[in-house]
């Protein structure tokens, strides 16, 4: 667990150690697993940038209602370079997504062949 808690603290310049790895190291695997993936998955190298990275979490946190999730990706993502203007355009495309997929579910609106 100490190793972990020292990666993290190194990999994200600070001396401090959020609640979620708290709680999640009463399970050191689990601890273990998951901050070796978030690690590689938003830090490692890809055609996604940081603050992309970050909106795409974000908006998933919020389609998922995890308060937790929003309030530290938003963080992520204002120290990234987000806006208030960003983060308006976020939540209205979220907002459009989430009703747009629960009118084609509820529809049982077929996939088009053109978009196979």
């Amino acid at each position: 667990m100490r190793e972990v808690f020292d990666d993290i603290r190194a990999t994200r310049k600070t001396t401090e150690i959020n609640n979620f790895w708290k709680a999640i190291a009463n399970h050191p695997p689990t601890l273990q697993r998951t901050w070796a993936t978030l690690k590689e998955v938003m830090g490692g190298p890809g055609e996604l940038d940081p603050l992309m990275r970050e909106l795409i979490y974000l908006a998933v946190s919020v389609s998922n209602g995890c308060e937790y999730c929003i309030a530290s990706h938003r963080a992520a993502a204002v120290s990234k370079g987000m806006t208030d203007g960003m983060f308006g355009e976020l939540m209205s495309v979220v907002g459009v997504a989430n009703m747009n997929n629960r009118l084609a579910n509820g529809f049982q609106v077929p996939v088009d062949d053109k978009f196979k």
